[in-house]
């Protein structure tokens, strides 16, 4: 892995390892049994605060290409996550939201032109077994509605760093920009959910104020604009395979933070999955000049990006 790749696979993997903080901020510092509204504040003030950072609106197609990166990696993810972290019991969510790189896989085959080999599979498999060591407790009572939900959250995100990797971005337009597109769409489709299914904002303190800000400043607009810009330099498959490195930062975080023990199954799930994140960041073979089909970047992982031309969550909402 030659230097700028490894810079660029390094700031990628500060967004799932950012989004792993989400279990101990929500649990201590936020209002409880708000799980919509919580998504709706990561997003929309994010989002808004990037657009008046960069005073750029979308323009032509992209109006409705924001719209949909915006629902798939924001405003369906988020609601589905929340849904199937609560239905499911301990740690499922998360295990079944860990088949993401199988989904991109297959996905990235369909759109990008990315054909998956037996590595890939087997390193998605690996880990998903690594994620299911770590966070999966003992099994409770089947929900048919959890398990969906929680394919649709990983199928939602899944999709939308295919997408958001194949339509490339407007000339000109950097990943800032794109970032805060996404979650203003994503924070606005949201927020009628979150007002009827919850009902009106809850009272906020000083502690749940400074939580808001965090997960809207680090762990939604830094993180997503850090995993954006990795998606334009890296391939799609490579970019989620940096995923697990989520739940294993909740784990060392409630470890560490919380108190919480790690048993020698968990530190071994540890291992696994970190081991596949690795392999899943191996070089592939060179491509040719080409481009993916329907990017407007180089399919090349080390492409260089083209400048200006609650009730607590269950084991799932530690991956958010």
């Amino acid at each position: 892995m030659n230097k700028n790749r490894l810079v660029t696979v390094t700031l990628t993997a500060l967004a799932p390892m950012s989004w792993g903080s989400t279990y101990y901020v929500t649990t201590q510092f936020l209002p409880a049994d708000r799980p919509l509204f919580t998504g709706m504040m990561r997003a929309l003030p994010a989002g808004l605060a990037l657009l008046a950072l960069t005073r750029r609106l979308p323009r032509g197609e992209w109006w409705w290409k924001a719209v949909v990166l915006g629902a798939l990696n924001i405003g369906a993810f988020f609601p589905l996550l929340f849904l199937s972290a609560y239905r499911l019991p301990g740690g499922m969510a998360a295990v079944i939201g860990s088949v993401g790189p199988l989904w991109v896989a297959g996905l990235a085959a369909l759109f990008l032109g990315e054909k998956p080999t037996l590595r890939t599979l087997l390193t998605g498999i690996a880990a998903a077994l690594g994620v299911s060591l770590v966070v999966l407790k003992a099994a409770g009572a089947f929900d048919t509605i959890g398990v969906v939900a929680a394919l649709g959250s990983s199928a939602s995100m899944s999709a939308g760093t295919v997408f958001t990797k194949r339509w490339g971005r407007p000339e000109g337009t950097g990943p800032l920009v794109m970032t805060g597109w996404q979650l203003t769409a994503g924070g606005l489709l949201i927020a009628p959910i979150a007002f009827f299914v919850e009902g009106a904002p809850p009272a906020l303190d000083g502690r749940n104020i400074a939580g808001y800000v965090y997960l809207a400043l680090v762990n939604t607009a830094v993180a997503y604009w850090l995993w954006f810009r990795g998606i334009g330099r890296m391939t799609a498959t490579s970019v989620t395979f940096l995923g697990p490195l989520s739940p294993l930062t909740a784990a060392v975080i409630g470890w560490a933070a919380l108190g919480q023990a790690l048993a020698p199954v968990q530190l071994l799930g540890m291992a696994i999955a970190f081991g596949a994140t690795l392999a899943g960041q191996a070089a592939p073979k060179p491509l040719r000049a080409a481009t993916a089909p329907g990017t407007r970047e180089p399919a090349a992982p080390e492409a260089p990006e083209i400048p200006a031309a609650p009730k607590k969550p269950s084991g799932l909402a530690k991956s958010l």
